[in-house]
C-alpha cells in the first residue's frame, strides 16, 4: 500500500464526462469510468455510469479533451528542482558575459555570507562573446564564496577562483578519466569543469561517479531538496506529465523520492535508472528486475558512451567540423563499455545509454548485439538516450536489435543551430525521428529537464516542424515526425520504454487513470499551434494532482 493513500482507495469511483476522451484506438469517447485508481470503462456516459454503479466523485468538464497523461521517459526531476532554485542565466535572460556578471552579482547580494552561488542555463554559443565565461569573469561577481554556473547541457560549467582554491584544483591536477578540466594557455585551470571533472566539486563526502557520467549530484539539506523536488513535480504536472523516467539516479535522488513518497507527497510516478557507478552495488544487492511500487521504482541502469553536443564533448574521432583538432570524449573504451552492458544484461537489467555521435551510437549497438548473442533477452528493450546523430544503417540495426531511441526534440529546437556550427551538415540529421519511425523503430520523446522544460506539446511541435528558435529548418521532411506520431512518442511509446505499457500512456481498461485535461485536441491542431494549448488539470490514479489557478 502506498504511503499517504487511504485504504478505501481501492474502492473509490470517479466518472469523467463533458469532454472528448481519447480512447486507445484514437477515437473520442464521451466518458471515462474509474475505480480504484484504474480505468474501468471508456465509452458513453450511460455505459460508464452503469459500469460504476455507485459514484463517489464526478468530474463534469465544460469541453476540452481528456488526454492520456504524458510520459517523460528521460528527465532529471531532482536536478531540475535545483536548477529552478538557482539563478536563471539562460540565453533569454543573459545575452553576454557582462550581463551574466551583473545578474550573478545581484543574486550574490541576497545570499548569506559563505553560501555558494549557483546558476543554471548559459549557452556559450548564444553569448555575444561566443565563448564560455572563465573563472576570472566569475571573480568579478565575488571572491569570497563559491560560484558555479552550470551549462545548459548539464554536463558541466564554470567555477570561480575561490571554488578552484577550495577544491584544490590547480595546474597540477590530473585530467580525470571521462572528464575535462578547462585550462588557459599556461596550463592554469580556467574554471571550466566537464563531465567526470565535476566530481572535484562535490566535496569530500559528496557523491562521486568517476567516469560514469557528468556529476550534477550536488548536496543540499534534506528539507531544501524535498522542497525543490516538490516544485519540479508541480511543473511536470502542470505540463500534463504524469509519469517520468529519472535518467540518472544516485543515492541523492533515491532518498529524495522515497522521502516524498513516504510523506504521501509524490504525486507523479517515477521510474529511476541508477547511475552505472552503482552497477556493482545493484548486482551485489541482487537487483535483477524492476523494484518498487506504483509511485517509485528502480527500472534499470544509466550508462554514458560519449558526452554532449552542446558542450562539444560528444565523440567524433575525425574531429568537429568547427575544429578538426577537437574530438570530444568517450567515458569508457569500447571493450570496457561492452563488458559493463553485458553484466547488466545478464542480470536482466534494462540499460539506458547516453550516446550522441555516430561513433558512440555504434559502440552501444555493438555492445547490445554482443550481449544478446551471448544471452538472448528479446523483451529487455535496451535504450539509447538522445541518440542524436545515428546513420541510416544504425537505425536499421536498432530495429533489428529492438533498441529504443529516447530523443528530445526540444534540444534541436533550442540548440540545433549550435549543432550545425559544431558538426557541419551532419547536424541537419539531428534527432531523425521520422527516419526511425519509417524503419519501424519505436521513437520516444522526452524533455531531459532541466536541459529543456517539461513541455510535451512543444516537443511534438519541434518533432513535426524541425524548426529551431532561430528559424532554421533542419533536414528534409523524411526526418520529421507528424503530430499524431509525436503524441504517441510522448505517451504510449514512452511508457513502453519504461516497461509500463500496460499501465501508463493510455486510457485502456485496466491502465492507471492518469490523464490531463487540455483545452483543445492536439491531434487535430496544426503543429504551429500546439504550444498554445493549455493544460487545465492533471489527474494521477483517479485523483486530481494539479489544477490551473482558478479552476
Amino acid at each position: 500500500m502506498e504511503a499517504g493513500i487511504p485504504m478505501h482507495h481501492n474502492d473509490r469511483t470517479l466518472l469523467v464526462a463533458g469532454a472528448a476522451v481519447v480512447a486507445p484506438d484514437g477515437s473520442r469517447a464521451e466518458a471515462l469510468a474509474v475505480r480504484g485508481g484504474r480505468v474501468l470503462h471508456i465509452g458513453t456516459v450511460a455505459d460508464a455510469r452503469a459500469a460504476l454503479g455507485h459514484i463517489d466523485e464526478e468530474l463534469a468538464l465544460d469541453g476540452g479533451v481528456v488526454h492520456p497523461g504524458f510520459v517523460d521517459a528521460h528527465c532529471h526531476p531532482v536536478m531540475y528542482g535545483q536548477a529552478l532554485a538557482w539563478v536563471d542565466v539562460r540565453p533569454e535572460r543573459v545575452p553576454d558575459i557582462d550581463t551574466l556578471v551583473r545578474v550573478l552579482t545581484e543574486a550574490a547580494r541576497e545570499l548569506p555570507a559563505g553560501v555558494p552561488l549557483r546558476a543554471f542555463g548559459y549557452e556559450h554559443r548564444r553569448l555575444a562573446e561566443r565563448r564560455h565565461p572563465t573563472c576570472h569573469d566569475l571573480d568579478r561577481v565575488t571572491e569570497d564564496r563559491e560560484v558555479y554556473v552550470m551549462n545548459a547541457s548539464g554536463h558541466g560549467g564554470v567555477v570561480n577562483s575561490a571554488s578552484l582554491r577550495l577544491h584544490g584544483i590547480t595546474a597540477g591536477t590530473a585530467e580525470p578519466e571521462g572528464g575535462r578540466i578547462g585550462r588557459f594557455a599556461d596550463g592554469e585551470p580556467n574554471g571550466e569543469l566537464w563531465d567526470a571533472a565535476c566530481d572535484l566539486i562535490t566535496g569530500p563526502h559528496g557523491i562521486k561517479i568517476g567516469n560514469h557520467g557528468p556529476n550534477f549530484h550536488l548536496d543540499e539539506p534534506e528539507a531544501v531538496l524535498a522542497d525543490q523536488l516538490r516544485h519540479a513535480q508541480d511543473v511536470f504536472l502542470a505540463a500534463g506529465v504524469t509519469t517520468v523516467g529519472d535518467a540518472q539516479a544516485s543515492r541523492r535522488e533515491v532518498e529524495a523520492y522515497l522521502r516524498l513518497r513516504d510523506a504521501g507527497d509524490l504525486r507523479m510516478r517515477v521510474s529511476a535508472y541508477l547511475t552505472s557507478a552503482l552497477l556493482d552495488t545493484a548486482l551485489d544487492l541482487g537487483l535483477v528486475r524492476a523494484l518498487g511500487d506504483d509511485r517509485f521504482r528502480v527500472q534499470g541502469v544509466k550508462f554514458y558512451a560519449d558526452g554532449t553536443l552542446g558542450g562539444w564533448t560528444a565523440y567524433f574521432p575525425e574531429g568537429y567540423a568547427a575544429d578538426c583538432c577537437h574530438h570530444g570524449q568517450l567515458y569508457h573504451t569500447a571493450e570496457e563499455y561492452a563488458e559493463l552492458v553485458g553484466r547488466a544484461h545478464r542480470a536482466g537489467l534494462q540499460t539506458a545509454t547516453h550516446a550522441q555521435s555516430p561513433h558512440a551510437i555504434g559502440m552501444v549497438l555493438d555492445a547490445v548485439e554482443k550481449a544478446q548473442a551471448d544471452l538472448p533477452r528479446p523483451g529487455i528493450r535496451h535504450r539509447i538516450e538522445h541518440c542524436g546523430l545515428p546513420t541510416d544503417d544504425q537505425i536499421q540495426r536498432m530495429a533489428d536489435l529492438g533498441v529504443v531511441p529516447v530523443m528530445q526534440p526540444q534540444h534541436h529546437l533550442r540548440t540545433g543551430d549550435g549543432t550545425l556550427a559544431a558538426v557541419g551538415e551532419l547536424g541537419h540529421r539531428y534527432n531523425p525521428a521520422g527516419r526511425c519511425a519509417e524503419a519501424g523503430v519505436p521513437v520516444v520523446f522526452s524533455s531531459d529537464a532541466p536541459v529543456a522544460p517539461p513541455a510535451p506539446l512543444e516537443a511534438v511541435y519541434a518533432g513535426a516542424t524541425r524548426r529551431t528558435v532561430l528559424g532554421t529548418v533542419l533536414g528534409d521532411e523524411s526526418l520529421r515526425l507528424p503530430v499524431a506520431a509525436g503524441l504517441h512518442a510522448h505517451t504510449a511509446a514512452a511508457a513502453r520504454a519504461l516497461h509500463l505499457e500496460q499501465s501508463a500512456g493510455t486510457l485502456a481498461v485496466g491502465a492507471w487513470a492518469d490523464f490531463t485535461v487540455l483545452d483543445a485536441d492536439p491531434a487535430h491542431t496544426p503543429a504551429e499551434d500546439l504550444r498554445d494549448i493549455a493544460v487545465r488539470e492533471t489527474w494521477v490514479g483517479g485523483r486530481r494532482a494539479w489544477a490551473a489557478p482558478g479552476r
